[in-house]
């Protein structure tokens, strides 16, 4: 696991007014919902408006997150859980998943928080998931990414 390099966590943020939906997958639900718990408890805390979709997986994030642009939110935080096996099913779902909601973003202008974990199994996402014994938060990370992004798009729309 590669925390190197992360950024220090900057000034607490103030994202009052924004609404930023959460688009989560249902697969590997106890990584997937420390996911949550981490990216609710950064909206809260800045103070941003927001809501939880499911979907049934990674691969229907992109979707979800065009709909919600669509209904006027100014930012999303995808997340999923996309775990290797034996065939290449991994490559595919994961490369289509990074792309849709790449897409998603440049088309709508509007900031995704990325917290699609694509790891080779599943010790490697519960130490990434936010819970008790994590190394890593990236659902929290992902919904800060996804503030402050959206805080310099309104700086520069003015």
């Amino acid at each position: 696991m590669s925390g190197a390099g992360a950024p220090a966590p900057g000034e607490p943020i103030d994202a009052t007014g924004l609404d930023v939906v959460i688009i989560a997958g249902t697969w590997h639900e106890i990584i997937t919902d420390g996911m949550i718990a981490g990216a609710e408890r950064v909206l809260s805390a800045a103070h941003a408006t927001h809501r939880l979709v499911r979907v049934p997986g990674s691969f229907e994030l992109a979707v979800a997150a065009q709909a919600a642009f669509a209904g006027g939110a100014d930012a999303v935080v995808a997340l999923g859980v996309i775990i290797r096996g034996g065939t290449p099913h991994f490559e595919y779902v994961s490369s289509a998943t990074t792309d849709g909601l790449t897409r998603v973003a440049l088309d709508a202008g509007k900031p995704v928080g990325f917290g699609v974990l694509t790891v080779d199994d599943e010790q490697q996402g519960l130490e990434r998931a936010g819970i008790e014994g994590s190394k890593e938060d990236k659902g929290a990370e992902a919904a800060d990414a996804a503030l402050r992004t959206a805080l310099v798009i309104r700086e520069l729309r003015g």
